[in-house]
């Protein structure tokens, strides 16, 4: 049987070169406020993205659910341990990615989201924690129920702030002026 623990601290160490590396480019490492806050709740201001948790939060617990099943289709031989290396890899990739200048630009190009100047260190760090949710639900959960979640989490964000993880990704690689009109309504 092999030992989970390497496969753990390749995961802790993926997590803290993201945020080694997000500090580096000059992303800020708290909310320019001065604080941190567990929950902001208010979409379109200055401090989305700048908290612990907010309106995007379930999104990532979203990608651990569809990270859980895509390595479980793709990987199954890989133990469960260094699959979440691989899906802590591929939020830590989205979120130095996400943080480029280039990608928050696009954000605020094609999408409502015209304060967006990009995530603290301490959101994305929290932003991979709430995949890690994600992965563990989906792994200890019937899958009915890591379905449910997704259509219960994507139809209560979108609900609320007319917005989540499809609408998301659709505005990000393919903007629709009727969504973003829908959502600036």
């Amino acid at each position: 049987m092999q030992r989970p623990f390497p496969a753990y601290a390749a995961t802790l160490l993926i997590l803290v070169l993201m945020a080694l590396w997000l500090l580096w480019i000059g992303r800020v490492p708290i909310c320019e406020c001065g604080f941190v806050k567990l929950w902001h709740g208010e979409t379109m201001t200055s401090e989305n993205s700048q908290h612990l948790a907010d309106w995007y939060t379930p999104s990532h617990i979203l990608h651990g659910l569809i990270f859980y099943w895509l390595l479980w289709l793709v990987a199954r031989r890989i133990s469960v341990p260094w699959r979440l290396a691989i899906a802590t890899l591929v939020e830590a990739a989205w979120e130095i990615v996400e943080n480029s200048d280039a990608i928050i630009e696009r954000y605020r190009e094609v999408t409502i989201s015209l304060d967006y100047f990009g995530d603290s260190v301490v959101n994305s760090v929290a932003d991979v924690v709430a995949m890690w949710i994600g992965f563990w639900m989906a792994g200890r959960l019937p899958v009915w129920v890591s379905v449910a979640a997704f259509f219960v989490f994507e139809g209560v964000t979108m609900w609320i702030i007319r917005d989540g993880l499809t609408l998301n990704v659709l505005m990000l690689l393919y903007p629709l002026d009727v969504i973003r009109d829908w959502q600036a309504g």
